[in-house]
């Protein structure tokens, strides 16, 4: 028994295949999937989802949204959603650092919630180049 994802995003579907496995970046944490789980809806947070086919993970960046889980359907809204072959680790390095900096350099409430969700981006995209191993 496998999994059916669908993965949409305002401007495209993102993934549409089946899986073995999903572990989903929660608002309250990573959130693994298998067959038979009950159903949830469940927002989520920027973060790395990973799903397995054939054994092998393969990971998407999730820009935020919700999952809803029913009867091994997940459909999963995104405010966006990027893959980890457009990645190169250098630029994403040199961004993590700049998004550092800048939240460090933050004055008003809105330039730190900007810099807070660059920076929540940028780790995201080390994270999922961590996944597949990219040098």
């Amino acid at each position: 028994m496998t999994l059916q994802i669908r993965v949409i995003a305002p401007d495209q579907i993102v993934w549409d295949a089946s899986a073995e496995e999903i572990i989903l970046p929660s608002s309250t944490g990573q959130l693994g999937i298998l067959t038979g789980h009950i159903p949830l809806l469940t927002a989520l947070d920027i973060g790395v989802m990973r799903v397995r086919i054939d054994k092998e993970w393969q990971p998407i960046i999730l820009l935020g949204g919700f999952a809803e889980i029913e009867n091994n359907n997940i459909t999963i809204l995104v405010n966006g959603a990027e893959t980890v072959s457009k990645i190169n680790i250098n630029e994403a390095q040199e961004n993590l650092e700049q998004a550092t900096q800048k939240l460090t350099e933050a004055k008003s409430s809105k330039e730190k919630i900007e810099a807070t969700q660059n920076l929540r981006k940028a780790r995201a995209r080390i994270q999922a180049a961590n996944v597949l191993n990219i040098k």
